[in-house]
């Protein structure tokens, strides 16, 4: 990808840990909200793919967190990801001054014991991106500093500018803690994060709940949020946070954005795609939408869960999601079952996106430890039954194949993307259609995923366009040929 002259110099700081559980997803967002409590237009980015940290960042910022992935990403492809978000305007504000990017596991965690690909540590160095180390100094002292000596020496070209100590269980246990790690590797200690149980949201199999169902159901879960971000305020110095922010190197920005609307305003036909966003199905990447949008899509939003039947549009985008919390809710809107059934019945392109796919299917039913299942009839299109709680978690890259063309992809195109469940599919029909074939995951079956019927496919893939440049180009060239279809079709009736 080319690039063009002018640099990208947006600060920025990136939050990483020695491993899981250190408390970085919890004083990533303090630091978030601190800043944009003191006026800083923060732009937000997770490491990896992942759908329901990124939901936090957005409600906290104002501002939609994108991810980034080394592994399903070129360096090229990172860099755009990052300067289309800094420089989008959300909400009537001005594009960022100041970017927060989250890690994900440990610092060098990533697709293999090899080498960076994929981790945190592989973005701070596309992005030359300062990182401050978050420690769970519980019963650590000067050992704290022996874990950030061994993370600072371990790979000269991550730059490790600052330590902030979590999980501190006194004003003694801080001084031991930070002078043992300034004195031994001047590395400057911003923050000190006392012990509180109830700095931390609740969690589920797949992680944190996410944003749409906490803020609607969940009694104090801004409130929650409101006492992270005094603790972070309090605790880390946030003017040596963002002055090291401002020492991250220039970037190249490319010259050529796959941002860029590709779709003749004029000209071509503008397909209405109607995205499924509720409490039940809010799990998609927004450069999707973006990338869309670019193609020529109008995006139309919907819920399953509350209206009483799709929009008038030329396709149906059905995402990921938690079906099985309101599956009673959405087994009792018949009426919405039944228009979304009709519209595949007429050969309406639907992509289904695991949960999509699962509520698609048959039946949700939901294992319970006595025994006793729970079963709620969906909408049919896909036969076969869902079952959760079966003890299957899957979470993993994923490369596939397209066999067979798709309203998402062509025969012979190939993919990296990833799986994120704890649902499978049983009972499913002996003559069964499926479009891809899994090289590395799990997929619906015996290596198979994109169970189709009619134009309707569903995957326990999730795609990024950005990694698979034919999701977006693809998805909406079906939502047109079918819109001109439609109006075809519509126009032979009115001559007659």
């Amino acid at each position: 990808m080319a690039t063009s002259e002018k640099p990208e110099l947006v600060p920025r700081i990136l939050i990483s840990a020695d491993r899981s559980s250190s408390g970085k997803t919890t004083i990533s967002m303090g630091i978030m909200a601190a800043l944009k409590d003191l006026g800083y237009t923060v732009q937000p980015f997770k490491v990896a793919l992942d759908y329901i940290d990124p939901e936090y960042h957005t409600a906290i910022t104002g501002r939609r967190s994108r991810n980034l992935d080394g592994y399903l990403m070129n360096s090229d492809e990172v860099l755009d990801v990052f300067s289309h978000a800094c420089d989008s305007f959300e909400k009537g504000e001005k594009s960022a001054d100041i970017a927060v990017i989250e890690g994900v596991r440990g610092l060098f965690e990533g697709l293999d014991a090899y080498s960076d690909i994929g981790s945190t540590a592989q973005i701070s160095k596309i992005l030359k991106c300062p990182v401050i180390m978050v420690i769970n100094a519980k019963s650590m002292t000067r050992s704290c500093a022996a874990l950030v000596s061994g993370f600072a020496s371990f790979d000269p070209e991550v730059n490790i500018a600052g330590v902030i100590l979590n999980n501190i269980g006194s004003k003694r246990h801080a001084e031991k803690a930070v002078a043992a790690i300034e004195s031994t590797t001047k590395i400057p200690v911003i923050g000190v994060v006392y012990r509180d149980p109830n700095m931390g949201f609740s969690m589920r199999e797949l992680g944190l709940v996410p944003i749409p169902e906490g803020r609607k159901f969940h009694d104090g879960f801004f409130d929650k949020m409101e006492k992270i971000k005094d603790g972070v305020a309090e605790n880390v110095d946030l003017e040596k946070l963002v002055k090291i922010a401002k020492t991250a190197g220039p970037i190249p920005r490319p010259a050529n954005s796959l941002f860029e609307t590709r779709a003749d305003p004029f000209s071509m036909v503008h397909p209405k795609i109607g995205v499924a966003f509720d409490e039940a199905f809010n799990f998609y990447y927004p450069d999707n939408i973006d990338l869309m949008r670019a193609e020529g899509a109008e995006i139309v939003k919907f819920s399953p869960l509350n209206d009483i039947e799709i929009p008038d549009v030329d396709a149906l985008y059905i995402g990921g999601g938690t079906p099985e919390i309101f599956a009673a809710k959405l087994a009792g809107n018949k009426t919405m079952k039944d228009s979304v059934k009709t519209a595949s019945e007429t050969g309406m392109p639907i992509f289904a996106e695991s949960a999509g796919m699962n509520y698609l299917s048959r039946s949700v039913s939901i294992k319970s430890n006595s025994g006793c299942d729970i079963k709620f009839e969906m909408v049919g299109i896909f036969k076969a039954a869902t079952v959760y709680g079966s003890g299957k978690r899957v979470v993993t890259y994923t490369n596939g194949r397209f066999e067979k063309d798709t309203p998402i992809g062509k025969a012979g195109e190939e993919f990296i993307a990833h799986e994120f469940h704890h649902s499978a599919l049983e009972n499913i029909s002996k003559d069964a259609e499926f479009a891809i074939r899994i090289t590395r995951g799990v997929g619906i079956a015996d290596k198979k995923d994109g169970f189709m019927v009619n134009n309707t496919i569903g995957t326990y893939t999730h795609y990024h366009g950005v990694s698979y440049k034919g999701f977006a180009r693809n998805f909406v060239e079906s939502a047109r040929k079918y819109h001109e279809n439609k109006k075809n079709n519509q126009n032979g009736k009115n001559k007659k």
